[in-house]
Order: structure tokens, then sequence, then C-alpha cells
């Protein structure tokens, strides 16, 4: 997602930029007399293309461009569009200008190579002018000193020394007066030209920027590290326990089922034995057995976060370990969390809803009243929450303990749906009696700090985990989506319900009579 932001980016970026267009023009530069290549120059020869380079961009030569474009930027703005460029082993300039049109950058590229050669031909013109006043002036004096010479050998005896000395001094005299004659004579016929241009500037089809590829690649460049930027916080800060490999891998707590979508169980029914679902369960009762010493008896099924994933598990499980022929009883120690969440084991296994562990702790049933025995799987027998409205402190009580003792008398194993860690200590009690745990996992609702926090409690307790399934996310069921039970609830009175569907109360009218029994047991 982020490196396709980016590209997204790159393109907005791309239609946003102002397009800049790009002209060159080659410029070959030729010596002249007054140029000297310094030490280490670009070339071997007499011009040193590093000097001249710099010049292209000066202020001088930015006016001389200004004057043939008759623009109104300054020189300083038109120097900084200009860039020179020299190619390896040539005397060649090549001159780039940046401009917002076609027409403009090849006018400008244009100019800028005009002007560099106007004004090396003036600077050229103007060294050479100094150098025929320099030899006129010396021109000057030698011809005064010759007539000087020519007056004394006028008057000097022939034959004389002096005679001698003076025909020298002139003979010299008139050597180095036509020397300089002739040097002058050659300056006054040189042509001055500091070079030409050799390819001039042509009009640009395409803006040389924005590049489009460049900005979406980069901006892909840019998205995909953000992106893994974004995983790495990700993983480092979110809590929240996303896939089964998150369970093992940051919880240290070993899988030993995961279900996905197709296979999560219902709140309706318990899973077929031979559908996907029913095959985890049965993978999940075969290493759950393999785990169990041989004294274990009783298993605690509670969830790290709130919500019915270990009334599914305990249920599934329960279901799975009784078709073995083993005598399994199911224990619902977790009290719902909302009138939609009512009776959810007697609608799972088609027993009644009341009574159940809450009535059988606060006294009011003995414990074979309390046991039902479900109606498709004989081996098992189902303890529900009951009718009370609450069990505070009665997962605490000795009848409860009394109760596990002499279901290990009956022989075969005992589940315990259990309330998750996170919202009631009864987890914690109840581990407490258990032989071994198994934690409910629900994935993106649960969270790493509540499964470390129902690891430790059980290892406080003492109670062996042996280890967590896993889920996608469940979503609960609204009212009108709720199935009416397997069983008829019992009516709070005798009177028959008006309401009846081959032995089957209405849905409404079976929560309203759990609600009631409920409030009239609290009173």
């Amino acid at each position: 997602m982020a490196t396709g932001a980016g590209l997204g980016a790159g393109a907005v970026v791309t239609q946003t930029m102002p397009k800049v267009y790009e002209s060159a023009t080659s410029v070959l530069v030729q010596s002249v007399d007054q140029d000297t290549n310094a030490q280490g120059g670009r070339t071997k020869g007499a011009v040193n293309l590093d000097t001249e380079a710099q010049l292209v961009g000066s202020g001088a030569v930015a006016v001389k461009a200004g004057t043939l474009l008759r623009s109104g930027i300054s020189p300083v703005e038109l120097a900084r569009s200009v860039s020179v460029q020299v190619p390896a082993n040539t005397t060649v300039l090549v001159i780039t200008f940046q401009a917002d049109t076609p027409q403009k950058a090849q006018a400008g590229s244009h100019a800028f190579a005009e002007a560099y050669l106007r004004n090396r031909e003036e600077t050229a013109r103007y060294q050479l002018d100094k150098q025929i006043r320099s030899l006129n002036l010396k021109v000057k004096q030698l011809t005064g000193a010759l007539t000087g010479i020519n007056a004394r050998l006028a008057s000097a005896v022939p034959g004389s020394p002096t005679e001698s000395n003076l025909l020298s001094l002139r003979n010299n005299s008139q050597n180095q007066l036509n020397s300089l004659t002739g040097r002058l004579n050659e300056l006054t016929t040189t042509t001055v030209g500091g070079g030409s241009i050799i390819s001039d500037a042509r009009l640009p089809e395409t803006p040389s920027s924005p590049n489009t590829w460049l900005n979406i690649g980069a901006g892909a460049m840019i998205g995909l590290l953000l992106g893994l930027c974004l995983a790495y916080l990700r993983e480092r800060f979110d809590r929240r326990l996303v896939t089964a490999a998150d369970v093992r891998d940051r919880g240290r707590v070993p899988v030993l089922a995961t279900l996905d979508e197709r296979s999560t169980p219902h709140f309706d029914d318990v899973l077929q034995p031979y559908g996907p679902g029913g095959r985890v369960f049965n993978r999940l009762r075969n290493e759950v057995l393999a785990s169990l010493e041989p004294d274990d008896q009783i298993i605690v099924v509670t969830g790290t976060s709130r919500g019915s994933a270990s009334t599914l598990v305990a249920a599934n499980l329960a279901a799975a370990l009784a078709r073995t022929g083993s005598d399994v009883v199911l224990i619902g120690a977790h009290l719902p969390d909302s009138v939609v969440d009512a009776a959810p084991l007697a609608r799972m296994l088609g027993v009644s809803a009341v009574p159940g562990l809450s009535d059988l702790l606060a006294g009011r049933v003995g414990l074979s009243r309390a046991l039902q025995r479900t109606p498709r799987i004989p081996s098992l027998r189902v303890i529900t929450t009951g009718g009370a409205a609450t069990a505070a402190g009665l997962m605490q009580s000795q009848r409860l303990k009394d109760t596990l003792q002499a279901l290990r008398g009956q022989g075969g194993y005992v589940v315990i749906e259990a309330p998750s860690t996170s919202s009631s200590a009864d987890a914690q009690s109840l581990a407490s009696l258990a032989d071994a745990a198994i934690l409910a996992v629900e994935l993106r609702r649960s969270r790493r700090p509540a499964l470390e926090d129902a690891t430790e409690q059980l290892q406080r307790v003492g109670t062996r985990l042996l280890g967590a399934v896993v889920m996608p996310r469940l979503t609960v069921p609204r009212p009108s989506e709720i199935e009416a039970p397997a069983v008829t609830l019992p009516a709070p009175s005798p009177r028959p319900s008006p309401a009846k569907d081959d032995g089957h109360e209405a849905p409404t009218q079976q929560l309203a009579a759990v609600l009631e029994r409920r409030d009239g047991d609290t009173k």
C-alpha cells in the first residue's frame, strides 16, 4: 500500500512540478596570442578550458547575453540558468541553458554562446591594440634615436673612432626598427577570432525536468522504504495478535490448533466430526490426550479476551473427547456477558439451560440433577452455567472443590469452560483446581500483554499450560440471528405457554424465561 502511495505521489509531483527545457550550443574555442594555459589545464594547447568555462557564466558575458535576449531578467538570474560542460580531450565548450519554454531555452543557449565569443573577441582585440600601441611607442623612440645618430655622423671626422662607433650604433638601431616595424605590420593585419559555434542550439521537443519515470521510481522507492518502516514500527509496537505465529513467537505459547474462517465453530451447534473444523478438534483431542499425565482428568479452557472463544473451544473439545467413548463432563463456568450470549451451551448441545453450575454451587440442586446428558453424544454430560444472574464468590467455594472431587471419582475427563483471564479472577481459581489448561485466542482481538498475563496467571497457580487454540475474531450474533435452543427452557409457571411449536418455545419467550428465573434466584 505504501509503495502504491509512493507511485501516486511521484505521479502527482510530476504533474505539479514546473516544466524545464534545456538547449545546448557547442563552441569551438580557438587560441589567440594572449592565451596561456596554466599548469594542469584541461588540454595541452594554449587555451585553459577550465578558465574559459568559468568565463561563460561571468557577469560580463551575462550582461551581453541579456542585451542579446532583450530580456528584463537580471544578469545574475540569467547566469544561474546556464551551465558549461567540457568534453574530454577537446577544445569545445557545451553551453546549456534552462528555461520554462523551448523557445527561451534555445534563445538563451545561443545568446550565451554568442556573448561569450564576443567577449573573448573583445578581450583579444583589446590585448592586440595594447601591443600595437606599445610597438608604435618603441618605433617612435627608435626613429628619434636614429635621427640623433645621423646628425652626429654628419659632424664626425671621417675615419675617426667616433664615426666608427656611431655607424655601429646606427646599424643596431636600424635593425631594431626594422624588426619592430615588421612586428607592427603583422599585428595591424591580424584578424582576431577567439572561436566559433560548431553546433547551434536546437528547439527542445520534450522537457528535461520533471523526469516522470524518475519521479515515479523515486516515489515507489520512498513508499517502499516508508512501508518497511511502518511495518517495523507496527511489528515493534502493535500489541495485537494477528497470526498464529504471533501467538507462538511473540507470546511464547505453543499452538495446539489453528482454526480458519471455514473451520471456525458457530454458536448454534458443535462441529461435525468429519467436517473441516471437526478434524481440527479431533487432532486437538489427540494432542491433548498425548500431553496429559495418567492421573490428569480436569482440563480448564479459558480465553485471553472477553467473548465466547473459550465456550466454543471447550464444547467442541469435550464433544471430540466424548466421541472416543470416554465419559466426559463439560462444566459451563463462564457466565454470559449479555443477553445475546445467554445459554450458549444449551443451544450448542441441546440441553436445558437450568439448572446449572450456579444452582449447584448455591445449594439449590444436587450434582445428579445438574448433570444433563446430551441427546446426540451419550458419553457427554453437561453442567450449564445455571439460572442465577451472578455466581460471584462461588468459584472459590468449597462446594466447587467437592463437586470436582466427586467428578474425579466417577472417572473420565472433565472440561471446564472458564471466563477469560482478563475479565475475571475465576479463571485463575478454576485453573488451580485443574490438571491442565488450554488458552482460546481470538486473533485481532487478543493482545500480547493479555496473552502473557494469562500465561503468568496459570504459572502462579501451578497449572500446566498445554498450549493455545487460535481462531479468527468471532462475530457475536445479533438477537434477530439467534436460533431457538435445541430444547425448551422451563417456563416460570406451570401454565403452558400459548406459543408452542412442536414442543419448543419461541426464542423471545425462552430468553425471558431464563432472565425471569435468574432474577427470582437472585432475590
